[in-house]
């Protein structure tokens, strides 16, 4: 059986179709399925799943609703598929890691289900999938499942990274080692598993050839990194960022998503050291409460969490922080949510994430005793939800009147005449300017504040000037 079908005998006359849930690493893992079957099929993505031949899911299992929503979706493409037999249905990522044979049980339409470490092997379950489909020997057609762990096998059989914009996501580690007892992805990505220094270093080069300008490094742990180097020595997430500001063309960096527990002095000291990072960290706690936090199995405290905060901000006084927070834990009190509340007013969080706690199957914590009413829950995460979307705009309004560096990344939405970019704290900014600003870094003075994005204007330059006299400009 090989891996690769050759284009010249793709079975397929029509495109490819995802759609994915979750998490960046579910984005990242997306864009490498489409490109590796545009390679083994020549299946080009299109806008709906009635014009695919393939029609595939990358899921998430970390809530109860985005689970649901999985099943709903088949529900719709089984319709589709009946009015076109020959279609491939797939079902990847973490909900196909832990409910593989669920899947097929529920969803008889799928004919491929493959796990978050094994989707590098599509291309050869999708020709088994059109090979059984046509053995006349098989009474009763079953899906193609693969949802091991293979570990780093995967990024050795992707393809090239292919440049999408000036801005790239690239996967450095997967898995977690943490067990946390609401979290249900050691149980479907794995353990903890880094990728090799070179490894990394080599497609960060040529993305930066293609003319990517920032990255942003990726993992379920991703300051938990510890990839091998060529001489056999371990490099963690410090040394890799020190190596990755050296490629010419780099120069932003991000990372996400962190764990207080692997926040090292030494990526600490990254924010005084490295320009280039950008001064936002993505670092959840879940909660405010010592007592909340020790059910949960994080294995740290508040003041712990709250001293690697102060040591950045004391190399970084303007550092964004950004969260995830779990409203409803079994057995959290109204004492504890107020820990919450007053952790988030204290640190001033920038845009975060916050939802009630969902039981996870096979997670110590559905097991906990909840005795807590739901319409309580929605009410403190009501409370919650709304400190931090007042912070947010709060920072927003605060950045009118400074001047940002923003990473032009596209035309903007709004004019003709205008493009938009991110700055360091990924606000969107709107400013007028011509295509040739797109991946450049620009200063830009900050005029308004929205609630989803910034107005500004460039701050004199060379190529501002240019745009200006130019007769795009007086268009």
């Amino acid at each position: 059986m090989s891996e690769n079908t050759a284009l010249n005998t793709s079975p397929f006359e029509g495109g490819l179709y995802v759609i994915t849930y979750g998490c960046q690493m579910n984005e990242y893992d997306s864009d490498k399925m489409a490109s590796l079957l545009e390679k083994t099929h020549g299946l080009k993505l299109v806008e709906t799943p009635e014009e695919a031949d393939v029609v595939l899911m990358n899921t998430c299992s970390v809530r109860e609703k985005a689970q649901e929503k999985v099943f709903s979706e088949l529900g719709r493409w089984a319709k589709w598929k009946a009015q076109k037999p020959n279609r491939v249905i797939g079902v990847g990522g973490c909900v196909a890691s832990q409910e593989g044979q669920v899947i097929r049980q529920r969803a008889p339409s799928v004919d491929v289900i493959f796990g978050p470490q094994t989707l590098h092997r599509l291309p050869a379950m999708i020709d088994d999938a059109l090979r059984m489909r046509g053995d006349d020997s098989i009474k009763k057609k079953k899906a193609v499942i693969d949802i091991t762990f293979p570990e780093i096998e995967k990024f050795d059989n992707l393809p090239e990274p292919e440049v999408n914009g000036v801005s790239a996501m690239v996967s450095i580690m997967e898995g977690c080692s943490k067990y946390c007892t609401f979290c249900v992805v050691p149980y479907t990505r794995g353990e903890e598993v880094s990728r090799p220094f070179e490894d990394v270093l080599r497609e960060i080069q040529t993305l930066a050839e293609q003319g990517v300008r920032e990255v942003n490094l990726l993992g379920q742990n991703v300051n938990a990194y510890r990839g091998e180097m060529a001489d056999g020595e371990i490099a963690d997430l410090a040394v890799l960022m020190h190596a990755i500001r050296e490629i010419e063309g780099i120069d932003r960096i991000r990372f996400t998503t962190s764990h207080p527990n692997e926040m090292t002095q030494s990526i600490i000291d990254c924010y005084g050291e490295i320009p280039e990072l950008v001064s936002h960290l993505h670092l959840p706690i879940q909660s405010g409460s010592d007592r909340v936090l020790a059910m949960m199995k994080r294995n740290h405290m508040v003041i712990e969490y709250k001293s690697i905060i102060r040591k950045i901000r004391a190399l970084r006084p303007n550092l964004s922080l950004s969260g995830d927070f779990i409203i409803g834990f079994p057995g959290e009190t109204c004492d504890d949510f107020k820990e919450t509340l007053a952790l988030v007013e204290e640190l001033n969080y920038d845009r975060s994430f916050s939802f009630i706690y969902s039981a996870r199957p096979g997670t110590p914590a559905a097991a906990f005793p909840d005795e807590e009413p739901m319409e309580k829950k929605k009410r403190r995460l009501y409370f919650l939800q709304e400190q931090l979307n007042k912070q947010t705009q709060e920072i927003s309004e605060s950045m009118v009147g400074t001047i940002q560096s923003v990473l032009v990344e596209r035309l903007s939405r709004n004019s003709f005449n205008e493009v938009a970019g991110r700055t360091e704290n990924n606000r969107v900014v709107n400013f007028e300017g011509s295509p040739d600003l797109i991946g450049q870094f620009v200063d830009v003075k900050i005029l308004e504040a929205y609630t989803n994005s910034l107005k500004g204007e460039v701050v004199a330059t060379p190529e501002a000037e240019k745009f200006k006299a130019s007769q795009y400009y007086s268009l």
